[in-house]
């Protein structure tokens, strides 16, 4: 496990080993590191803050054992992808995503997001609806959901932890100082308390303090929030939001966990509405904000049996 305290890691500490191949995929303009496992339909998996590729170790198994060719990949300024000073936008970001099928030699493929990973997979499905066959959303309201819930107290008080990353530069300085932890502390704060005491949850907050502490992957990770907060009264993102209206046709699986303090189950339980295809919204018990790491086999399962109809 790389050390935090042994020096700034570089991109190849994110290179982890395991039953799955690591690969480079050239796609709209940037280079995007991805871990590969199994063969069969595609499904592609988009992670979130302040998450890597490895935040899907379990679904790289469990899915390749199923009969999936599973792609995970690091969203572009995360893990070993490509930091560009710009592009870190939704439709961007989601135009990355779509480029990565194609670069893979598929036309369409399930896609699976989580958080970030989740908003992306959302403005796929409304912007490059050819390239989803299906979709899943974890812990992910749709974008105009979010947006309208901004008016929610309780909504507006769970988001209140990330609203310091519209700062320029000083939450960049804070996640890559050694004496401060806020990836421990934002991950105590959102996951659920039964996950939060195990070893699993301990190595999971070690892997992704490191990674956060790649050059230039906190300032990406940063410029996300940044836009998304930025963007709401200015013209790109008034016109992001309007383009958002286009009806969801992919099959859509939502599942949230119960306990997710930060994107509260009422906000992303009324993200139906924007799908015109197979809808379901499925509540996690006792679940977090990171369900996939929370109940591995519960979502890798529920995911299998989505991904194939």
């Amino acid at each position: 496990m790389t050390d935090p305290g042994a020096g700034q890691p570089d991109a190849t500490s994110v290179l982890l080993p395991g039953p799955w191949a690591h690969r480079d995929v050239s796609a709209n303009g940037v280079r995007l590191h991805a871990a590969e496992a199994g063969s069969g339909p595609l499904v592609l998996l988009l992670h979130g803050f302040p998450e890597f590729w490895w935040t899907w170790r379990h679904q790289l198994i469990g899915l390749a054992d199923a009969g999936f060719r599973v792609v995970a990949t690091d969203l572009r300024g995360f893990g070993a992808s490509d930091k560009p000073p710009r592009g870190y936008d939704l439709p961007t970001a989601a135009a990355d995503a779509a480029a990565v099928i194609r670069a893979l030699g598929e036309t369409e493929a399930v896609v699976v997001g989580s958080d970030w990973g989740g908003l992306v997979a959302w403005t796929m499905a409304a912007l490059h609806p050819r390239s989803v066959r299906r979709l899943v959303v974890v812990s992910a309201a749709h974008p105009r959901r979010l947006r309208s819930s901004i008016t929610d107290p309780r909504q507006r008080r769970a988001l209140a932890y990330a609203l310091h990353f519209q700062l320029p530069r000083l939450p960049e300085r804070r996640l890559t100082r050694a004496d401060d932890d806020p990836v421990a502390d934002l991950m105590r704060r959102w996951a659920g308390p039964a996950w939060a005491g195990t070893t699993d949850f301990a190595e999971a907050v070690e892997r992704y303090r490191s990674a956060s502490r790649i050059p230039q992957a906190a300032y990406g990770a940063m410029e996300y929030y940044r836009w998304a907060g930025r963007s709401q009264l200015r013209p790109d993102g008034l016109r992001y939001a309007r383009r958002m209206a286009a009806p969801i046709t992919a099959p859509t699986l939502q599942l949230h966990g119960a306990a997710d303090r930060y994107v509260l189950p009422s906000t992303a339980a009324g993200s139906g509405r924007y799908v015109a295809g197979a809808y379901e919204w499925r509540e996690l018990p006792g679940i977090g904000h990171f369900p996939h790491e929370e109940s591995p086999t519960e979502v890798t399962a529920a995911i299998a049996d989505w991904a194939r109809g």
